[in-house]
């Protein structure tokens, strides 16, 4: 594996540990505004990063299907979503602050944060399926178009890692175990994308579909968490703004260094 793809599959989970530090700086609980902003901002990186990073370039590599080219995206596209609606189903989590899931005697923080880690699969797969297509040279994605979407992920991370940490520490958790369980939550996604690119000449004939597939599975994390998130409360334009400006970032790094 080349240095580029170990740099490229580890970064979003830098984001995720720089986010999860973000409570040795913590004074006080996190802020139903802070939440929605964070919450906002992830929402709209994941979303660029689904149209542009994810679908657009199965699509591009559907082309010789002409105007069906879209089959493979839009087939990809739903089994991502049954896939984490059954994930959502078989896995205990906690979601807006009840468990969900099998049940088990497992706490609220251990729930918790496995609901972060159960949505960090797909971000890991996307970023797995990206460079093990560049890998291949089955893709017309460049190492640049891989790069950036790891790299919006990473910076959507942040605000997650800081999400499941901040709110531990505010329930009485010590810093340092809120710390390791924001920064553990995340260590799903360079695993995952090291098993995508480990693979990459099994899944070459598949990468349209796969790339679809983590679209599909992020925008169920997007609408089933993330969403709710940045709208919980009284109404706000908070996390509207957020979501702007994830999405718009993301974007901007696609296209630019695509």
């Amino acid at each position: 594996m080349s240095p580029a793809i170990v740099i490229g599959i580890l970064v979003p989970f830098i984001g995720t540990v720089l986010g999860s530090s973000c409570v040795f700086l913590m004074k006080r609980e996190i802020s139903e505004q802070m939440t929605r902003v964070l919450a906002g901002f992830a929402a709209g990186v994941m979303i660029a990063a689904s149209i542009w990073s994810l679908l657009q370039p199965a699509m591009d590599e559907s082309a010789a299907l002409g105007r069906f080219a879209f089959v493979p995206a839009v087939a990809g596209f739903w089994v991502g979503i049954l896939f984490l609606l059954v994930l959502d189903h078989v896995i205990p989590h906690e979601h807006n602050e009840e468990a969900e899931g099998p049940q088990t005697n497992f706490g609220h923080n251990t729930l918790m944060t496995l609901a972060v880690t159960l949505h960090n699969i797909p971000e890991g797969m996307a970023v797995g399926v990206v460079f093990a297509g560049w890998l291949t040279g089955t893709s017309s994605l460049s190492l640049a178009a891989a790069m950036a979407l790891s790299l919006g992920i990473a910076i959507q991370n942040f605000p997650e890692g800081a999400i499941i940490s901040m709110p531990l520490h505010s329930r009485g958790v010590g810093k340092g175990r809120s710390f390791a369980a924001g920064a553990l939550s995340g260590i799903v996604e360079p695993i995952g994308a090291a098993i995508t690119v480990l693979a990459a000449n099994v899944i070459a004939p598949l990468l349209p579909y796969l790339l679809s597939f983590a679209a599909g599975a992020m925008v169920y994390v997007v609408i089933d968490e993330l969403v709710p998130e940045m709208n919980c409360g009284r109404h706000s334009d908070l996390g509207i703004i957020a979501f702007a400006a994830g999405f718009t970032i993301m974007m901007a790094l696609d296209v630019a260094l695509g």
